[in-house]
């Protein structure tokens, strides 16, 4: 077994099924962790959404925006449309980068309205959506397999002495894509996983005496 694939399988153990993307429930403000299914075209438009006010910022940001987003009734794509993106900027303004992030929402909705194929080419074609944010798209709203690379992933792999600190987003996604199947499930689980990790071990300042993947790593031995 490979140790890509030996490092999912100890954080599964260790914390279970995530159930991303979080999705709001019918009749409820705040998004919740239960892995449903990218079903419908508003489920996709929400994970959209989530997946530009997540730049830059931790995931409890985004919820507040969410909320505020839900509270209005305005996760919905026509409504989006003809809200000013200064207002739409003042509601999410927890996400931080607010008045930036409005506009790449102003930028979505219209690529979204003109009917193009959702792959990846088109998506880094739209302004302020890089890679991060596309493959998020991709595999979290159109379950497609490409493996979601950030912070977290950066630093935890690094650590665990898998890859170069300074490697890009293109070298550690190659690296995920070529030492597992692929499979839009375990991509998803995996990532989440990741985020998990780094936010209860391997943080900026990590907690390697209490870490499950202590034996694995270079930097905690």
């Amino acid at each position: 077994m490979n140790r890509i694939k030996k490092i999912y399988q100890i954080i599964y153990k260790a914390y279970g099924p995530q159930g991303w993307w979080p999705l709001t429930e019918r009749y409820r403000f705040i998004p919740v962790h239960k892995g449903k299914k990218p079903s419908t075209k508003q489920i996709k438009f929400e994970i959209i959404i989530g997946a530009i006010l997540t730049q830059n910022t931790a995931w409890k940001n985004v919820e507040k925006a969410l909320i505020e987003l839900n509270k209005r009734r305005l996760l919905d794509i026509k409504k989006l449309k003809s809200l000013p993106a200064n207002k739409l900027g003042a509601i999410i303004k927890p996400s931080g980068y607010y008045n930036q992030k409005a506009k790449k929402i102003k930028a979505m909705i219209e690529f979204l309205e003109l009917g193009k194929d959702v792959n990846r080419e088109n998506l880094l074609s739209i302004w302020g959506i890089g890679p991060e944010t596309a493959d998020s798209i991709l595999l979290y709203a159109y379950e497609q397999p490409f493996f979601v690379i950030d912070a977290y992933t950066k630093r935890i792999f690094s650590r665990l002495g898998l890859a170069h600190k300074n490697a890009s987003y293109k070298e550690l996604q190659k690296m995920f894509h070529k030492a597992l199947p692929k499979d839009v499930e375990m991509f998803k689980e995996y990532h989440a996983l990741l985020v998990e990790h780094g936010k209860r071990y391997c943080r900026i300042k990590p907690l390697c005496e209490e870490c499950v993947l202590r034996r694995e790593c270079n930097y905690a031995k």
